[in-house]
């Protein structure tokens, strides 16, 4: 019976340490294409992003109508790495909550975007991971944005 109960013990213990490193990992991929957005290094983004990573954007129109729109990834590195220099975003994250199933990942991060230390809007960022030969690169990114129900 003590066997059963060291046995049990263990592996429970390695199944907690296995899923809490696989956690650290997918913020770290998190973090790692935020610090590059934040700094403009599109190649430190790029390194936590898979090459065919998809982008899209909801939010409510004027009309309150709920529009989906397919952003062009390419487009958005371009706008990143050329913003003016007197220009700072920041995304901040409020928190992780992060599903796992073998080499699939979904990552739900309410945020809040800053222009220039201003206030611009907040929502939510979904996205999907691929664990790729140890590495988890983002498949799929997608956002709300809105003014309304935000902390500020």
């Amino acid at each position: 019976m003590e066997r059963v109960i060291i046995f049990l013990v263990l592996l429970i213990t390695t199944t907690i340490t296995a899923q809490n490193k696989a956690e650290m990992d997918l913020k770290k991929a998190i973090d790692t294409f935020f610090e590059g957005f934040h700094k403009g290094d599109t190649l430190l983004m790029k390194s936590v992003m898979y090459n065919n990573m998809l982008t899209q954007t909801t939010y409510k129109d004027r009309e309150g109508k709920g529009k989906l729109v397919t952003d062009d990834v390419a487009k958005m590195i371009q706008t990143i790495a050329n913003r003016p220099a007197d220009q700072k975003w920041e995304e901040r994250l409020l928190d992780y909550n992060i599903q796992i199933d073998g080499t699939m990942a979904h990552v739900w991060t309410p945020y809040e975007f800053w222009v220039n230390h201003q206030f611009s809007h907040c929502g939510v960022n979904s996205f999907q991971l691929f664990n790729d030969e140890g590495q988890w690169k983002i498949i799929y990114l997608m956002d709300t944005r809105r003014r309304e129900g935000c902390n500020q």
